[in-house]
């Protein structure tokens, strides 16, 4: 049976495989529905902060997918560690924040 330690940094690895193209990929989501409600603005709908939600919320995506990179890269097992539990909350502060700018869409964009 192997160490504790090993199979943590085994577990550690899978979770950033993860959320490395995921987090990347979410970037572009966030860019896409900017490019949207810039392109309602453009044909006559009115502003909202959802775009400012979006571009903070790929800003976050981002930090996700670098410190997932960087923990990946490998090093120290404590820095693999931090920089995963890093990855992993800028990842789920995103999602939720994603969330958030989906209803500020639905709900205000259609009143």
């Amino acid at each position: 049976m192997p160490p504790l330690r090993d199979s943590r940094a085994v577990l550690d690895e899978r979770i950033c495989r993860l959320i490395c193209p995921i987090a990347s990929a979410m970037v572009g989501v966030c860019l896409t529905g900017i490019g949207l409600l810039h392109l309602g603005v453009a044909i006559g709908r009115r502003a909202s902060f959802a775009d400012d939600l979006l571009a903070v919320d790929s800003l976050l995506f981002l930090v996700a997918t670098l410190t997932s990179y960087v923990a990946l890269r490998g090093g120290a097992s404590r820095r693999l560690h931090l920089m995963e539990q890093f990855a992993d909350a800028s990842f789920i502060t995103a999602m939720l924040l994603l969330t958030a700018a989906c209803f500020v869409i639905t709900y205000a964009l259609s009143a």
